[in-house]
């Protein structure tokens, strides 16, 4: 246990709150979140896919539990474009089981921040603007600690002071992000509950499930990969990436390479409920030194294909946790924390690279595939297994 020590969190999102709750039950003392935010994380809705061996772990771990809603899936359909195909669903190429918990990360984040102590100084609207390590601890903007995390993401302020010139690389195409409301949606009806649609097209594909809302309901959530139109650059830090040239590109595409029933759902989704994320790799050469610890996009930033995002920042919380009930010092517990997480960081950005080439850069015929393809190209694409977080062990 690392008890008479004080610890910093830099970020107060899902990671940030699974980091804290790691400090406090490995036995600090003192505990304080650095947000930058000012309140308004549960409003963040997109959708976090949990596989189900994995929730098992983070429940035991106690960072999960069935009172956090969510929608069970209980298999996966890749659909193609086919305008004989008698369904608006489009033609299914295969079936698979797919044993996955999807949640609405605001609420996901909102029942974590309410599991984190009251003794925990959770500080919103705190940007941290300098770490700096000492002879004795570590300080942030001067004020002293023994330990800080830095569950701050991909620009992470904390992995600048661990492992400085680590910087993200872009992966050259986009994720277009939205969800709807199920009830709006036509023919709702026609696509099962627990199925999890992967609609492939030239160049690309979309990850389609439901997720909770906030009243009881269910909101489609949808991720549309594929490169940008030619001569697209990212613009600068906080510049706005939802633009008319890059509309365009959803709107062509939706319009002549999705079957029906998905043309429908992305061209109801209102712009306000969409935004475009680019794609980044890179993972820190170490995950912790002797007084600074990484969870989450702090730590890796994998492609979303893994689906293993959210997933894998618990997984590291869930770690850091038993690093520091099991050590008697806070310098041994992140000494075991980094030799056990590093090693993922890495296998995580190879399978999002792998999973990148064969679903968007490099995509096959898809309509010309048969079941029996499509299983030896996912087993060739997920070689590590690692798809969901479903290899990732902690011994």
């Amino acid at each position: 246990m690392i008890k008479k020590s004080r610890v910093a969190v830099v970020g107060g999102s899902i990671a940030g709150c699974a980091a804290a709750l790691a400090a406090h039950r490995g036995g600090a003392d003192e505990i304080t979140v650095y947000e930058r935010a000012d309140g308004r994380l549960a409003a963040r809705g997109v959708g976090v896919a949990v596989h189900g061996v994995r929730y098992a772990e983070l429940a035991a771990a106690g960072f999960l539990d069935a009172d956090i809603p969510w929608v069970g899936l209980s298999h996966r359909t890749w659909y193609v474009r086919d305008d004989s195909a008698p369904s608006p669903l489009g033609r299914p190429l295969t079936e698979s089981q797919f044993d996955f918990r999807t949640y609405n990360w605001g609420p996901l984040w909102r029942e974590l921040r309410t599991r984190v102590p009251e003794s925990v100084d959770f500080r919103t609207g705190s940007a941290v603007k300098q770490v700096q390590l000492t002879s004795r601890g570590v300080e942030l903007d001067g004020e002293p600690y023994d330990l800080a995390i830095g569950a701050d993401g991909i620009r992470s302020l904390v992995r600048t002071a661990a492992c400085p010139g680590v910087e993200p690389e872009y992966a050259g195409y986009l994720a277009w992000r939205g969800a709807y409301p199920e009830s709006e949606l036509p023919d709702a009806h026609l696509w099962p509950k627990d199925q999890c649609a992967y609609v492939v097209f030239d160049g690309g594909h979309i990850v389609i499930y439901r997720i909770p809302d906030d009243t009881g309901g269910h909101r489609v959530n949808w991720v549309f990969y594929t490169v940008p139109p030619p001569g697209f650059t990212l613009p600068a830090e906080g510049g706005r990436l939802l633009t008319a040239e890059l509309a365009g590109r959803l709107a062509e595409i939706t319009a002549h390479q999705l079957p029906p029933f998905f043309r429908a759902l992305i061209e109801a989704t209102p712009e306000r409920e969409r935004f475009v994320q680019p794609l980044y790799d890179f993972t820190a050469p170490q995950y912790a030194t002797d007084r600074l610890a990484l969870v989450g996009d702090a730590a890796t930033v994998a492609r979303p294909h893994t689906g293993a995002g959210a997933v894998k920042a618990l997984q590291d919380a869930t770690a850091l946790q038993s690093a520091f009930v099991a050590a008697g010092t806070g310098s041994a517990a992140l000494a075991a924390y980094g030799a056990e997480r590093t090693p993922v960081g890495r296998t995580m950005v190879d399978l999002g690279r792998s999973l990148g080439r064969a679903l968007v850069q490099e995509t096959p015929d898809w309509g010309s595939m048969s079941r029996d393809d499509l299983a030896a190209f996912w087993r060739r694409a997920d070689g590590s297994g690692a798809f969901g977080g479903s290899r990732l062990p902690r011994d």
